[in-house]
Formats: structure tokens, sequence, C-alpha cells
């Protein structure tokens, strides 16, 4: 029996990790469009609604990291140590899964185009206080206000865009929306270099973000809601069900798939931070690196982690979104000794390059594969949770390298221990980054590979709206259903033959359409060909 049973793990994970898309004998389908051919036919609806919520990623982590690189002068400015500043990016945080879950809600209940107006706003609102902030209670208090308003921003964004956009396109652009993270980071080191290099404040910092968050306040409000959360809102009022209702189905379905996007998520942000974090003050402590130096290693990654991204990101569209997860964590792995023990300085920047090509290449396949896995009307929530509760997962990571690194300094060939000009020993980051990354590696590998579901790679988000609470498999229901008249009564009640049953399961279904229309590129909508 226990042979029986392996062999059918084996066929459905086989099935599932290496799926491919069959060619269709079908006349009446839809060809695929070219990537580039469906770029070129995207409307202005579309656009906007991509800009707006990458724009927002983009002023999410510049104002990060403009905590993070500015440490040192905040401590001094308010006369306390740097390790007193840091708890305000902890208090950040850790609140993020809070305004993920308070403004998910909002986004899968009242639409995401009014609250991705309204956060945008509190973040301008907030970021231009932070730079007045009189002393440190009121500067980790914005801060914490600061992390709801950050924690809104990619559940919203995504579902925003991704329900916008059509699906030949879905793998580019998650990987450049992820990215929108390395975008802002290297926005964050210019503007700090030029504050460094003429002895500016920090405050200044905090200014210029909120300043350029007003172009996008100003693009968010020619958002237009997208079809397919009208499909969702439209299809619960035909039913008669609260989304408290359908939170309760969606959980019952799918709450393996819930925990997976957990995991998968929470280790791929263990990655990133584990190689980002604390990398530049290794370069600075343990490589003594100067601040050009180091400003030009910290570019020269985040580049990386931008081709990585879109790379990766375009590839998980045919290669699929697990696969491509798999690859990254195991070459991620492999670049671990040419990025941190490279010999010369040119070698560690080529190792840097290629550590964020791979780590930030898993990472581009996260807001496409989230969303995907995602149940029909929590596409704001659920992604959004598993994002943030991933970034708490990986919180610790720089601590617990900074703490290691404490415990294990550089030692002489003689044993005794190597000490920086105050006469401290230096840590070894080196290794301290290197142990924790590969761990981390390990384990994303193994989530992507043995834990994951079927990925439901390149779907319609408007094929099935709304769970199906005739079964108690995956299942959800399309919006043809519902325009026939056959669900109000039948859904709850269970009579539906097997047939239409299985049609709408999920979990044991692809979904192979492809969307645009041949000749004209109307790609205003998402739509595959309708089962028969």
């Amino acid at each position: 029996m226990i042979q029986t049973l392996l062999k059918i793990y084996w066929r459905q994970w086989k099935t599932n990790f290496f799926y491919r898309e069959k060619k269709s004998d079908d006349p009446d389908k839809v060809p695929a469009l070219g990537v580039l051919q469906c770029i070129k036919g995207l409307n202005r609806k579309q656009w906007i609604a991509f800009i707006g919520a990458y724009f927002g990623f983009v002023l999410e982590a510049l104002d990060f990291f403009s905590t993070t690189l500015s440490v040192t002068a905040i401590a001094a400015d308010f006369n306390v140590e740097p390790s007193d500043v840091t708890s305000a990016i902890t208090t950040t945080m850790m609140l993020r899964p809070v305004g993920a879950l308070i403004f998910g809600v909002l986004g899968d209940k009242l639409g995401r185009r009014w609250p991705l107006v309204i956060d945008v706003i509190l973040f301008s609102v907030v970021n231009l206080a932070s730079g007045f902030a009189p002393n440190l209670q009121t500067f980790i208090a914005l801060r914490a206000l600061f992390g709801i308003i950050m924690g809104a921003e990619w559940g919203l964004g995504t579902s925003m865009a991704f329900e916008t956009l059509p699906i030949e396109v879905r793998g580019l652009f998650s990987g450049i929306y992820q990215e929108g993270w390395a975008m802002g980071c290297l926005l964050a080191t210019f503007i700090n270099f030029g504050i460094t290099e003429y002895n500016k404040s920090w405050r200044v910092l905090f200014w210029v973000g909120s300043a350029l968050s007003v172009p996008t306040v100003v693009l968010r409000f020619f958002l237009e809601e997208s079809d397919t959360f009208v499909k969702s809102k439209e299809a619960r009022r035909a039913m008669g069900r609260s989304l408290i209702q359908e939170t309760w189905l969606s959980i019952k379905h799918h709450w393996y798939r819930l925990i997976y996007m957990f995991l998968v998520m929470g280790f791929l942000n263990f990655m990133g931070h584990a190689t980002q974090d604390l990398y530049p003050t290794y370069l600075t402590t343990q490589l003594g690196y100067s601040n050009a130096d180091r400003t030009t290693t910290i570019i020269i990654y985040n580049i990386g982690a931008i081709v990585g991204g879109c790379l990766f990101g375009s590839l998980s569209n045919r290669w699929g979104r697990r696969l491509c997860i798999a690859i990254c964590c195991a070459c991620s792995a492999a670049i671990i000794p040419l990025w941190t023990y490279s010999a010369n300085k040119r070698a560690l920047q080529f190792g840097s390059f290629l550590m964020q090509v791979f780590v930030q290449g898993g990472l581009g396949c996260g807001p496409a594969h989230l969303g995907e896995l995602s149940p029909p009307s929590l596409r704001t929530t659920a992604p959004g949770m598993a994002y943030q509760l991933g970034n708490l997962l990986s919180s610790a990571s720089s601590q617990i390298e900074a703490t290691l690194g404490e415990q294990h300094p550089l030692r002489n060939p003689d044993g005794s221990l190597q000490l920086d000009a105050k006469g401290h020993p230096i840590a070894d980051y080196a290794y301290t980054q290197s142990l924790l990354t590969g761990v981390v590696c390990a384990v994303a590998f193994f989530v992507a590979v043995f834990m994951g579901v079927s990925e439901e790679r390149n779907k319609d988000y408007n094929d099935k709206v709304i769970e199906d609470s005739r079964s108690e498999k995956s299942a959800a229901v399309s919006p043809g259903d519902i325009e026939q008249g056959e669900l109000s009564e039948e859904l709850d009640d269970g009579g539906v033959s097997k047939e239409k049953n299985e049609i709408w399961i999920q979990h044991e279904e692809h979904s192979n359409g492809k969307v645009g229309s041949h000749g004209d590129l109307d790609t205003t909508t998402a739509h595959n060909k309708p089962l028969e």
C-alpha cells in the first residue's frame, strides 16, 4: 500500500511541478500573443493600473531604506544609541501584517481603487512628518504608523495590477513590480549619497520621499476598478453571501494552499533579507570599503536584482513559478563563496550581482504566483498577508547574522583576535551570512519543490470569481454559471450534476487559456475561452 501511495504522489508531483501547457487542436481557440506584441497592445487602463501600483511599491522601499541608511545620523541627532533607532525598523516590520489585513479586507470588500489612493496619501503625510520628528519617541510612533501603511501596499498593488493586465505579460510584469523594491533602494542610496557628500540633514531624505509621492497620488485618482473585483462583488451579491462567509469557504477549501503561500514567501523574503540587510555593514566593517566603494557595490547588486526579477519572472510564465523559484534557490546557494569570500573587490561585486539575480529572480515570481494561488474573493488579503507575514518571519535575519558574527570574530593566523581602529573585535559577517543564507536557500528549495500545490499558472482571474460551497475540494464558480441563474439555490443545496461540479474544481484542473484577440490586439480583459 505504501508503494502505491508513493507512486500516486510521484505522478501528482511530476504533473504539478513540471506542468506544461499543451498545444490545442481546437480551431476556435484564440492564439496567444507574444510578450512584446501584447505590451504594445496594452490600453490606458492597464498602464495606469500597473504604473500606479509600481510607483507605490518603489516609494515604500524608498522610505524604508531612508531609515536603514540614516540610523547613525538619526542617533546622533537625537543623542541616542544606534540600537535605539533600529527599534523603529523593528516596529515597522512588525506592524506590516496589520496593514495587510486592514487594507486587504477593505480592498476585497470595497474595491482596490480607493484604498490605494488613501494609502499613498497617508504615506506622503507620514513621510513628511517623519522629517519633522522632534525626538526619538515621536519618530518611532510615526514609523509604527508607516508600518501599517507599508503593509497595505503590496497586496492592494498586486491585485489591482495583475487583475487588469493580460496573462501573457503576467510573469514579466510580476518581476518588474517586485523589483520596485530594488529601485526604491537605488533611489534611497543615490539620495543618501548626495546628502552625505554635501553634509545635509537626514531629514531631507524623508522630505524628498514625501515630495516624490505626489505624482503617484495624482495618478491613482485615474485608476479604474478591476473587472475581476466587480464580477466577484456581483457574484457575492447574487448569492447573498457576505465576505465573512466567503472567507470561511476560502479557508476551508484552500487552507493548505494558504500555508504554502506563507511559507514560500517567508523563506524567499528570508533569502532577500539575509543577503541584503547586513551586507553593507559587512562591506565597511570587515572589508574596509569606503563610502564610495560601498555605494558602488550596492548599486551593482541592486541592478542585478532588477535583472533577475524581470528575467525569471518572465521565464516563469513558460517554465512554471515553482520550477523557477527552485532554480533560483539552488543557484543562490552555489554563488555564496563568490559572494562573501572573493579574493578582490571586482570579484566580490560580481558575486553580489549574481546573488541578487537569483535571490530576486525567485522573489520576482512571487506576485504572479501568490495571485494565481489566491482564492478568488481574497486576492488582496491572502497574498498581502502571506507576503507581510513572510517579511515578519524574516525580520530577525540581520539580528541573527549580527549576533552570530559577534560571537565568531575574525582571528589572526596565530589565533589572536583581529581588532578595528577602536580596539574592538571585528565580527566575521562573511561566515554568518554564508551560513544563514545557505540554510534558508535549502529550506526555500524544499518548500517550493516538495510542499507546493498545483500552481494554476497563467489562469484567468475572471473565470472563477467566487467559492463553490457544493464541493469539499478546492472549487470556484464562473460568472457564466451565475448569469444562467443556476447558483442561488443549487450551490448551497448541492443539487448540481457531477459533470458540472468537476469543471470548476481548481485543484484538479489547469487553466490553459490565453488572452488577447487575433489581429486587433484587444487586451482589455484577461478572459480564457469558456469551458464547454
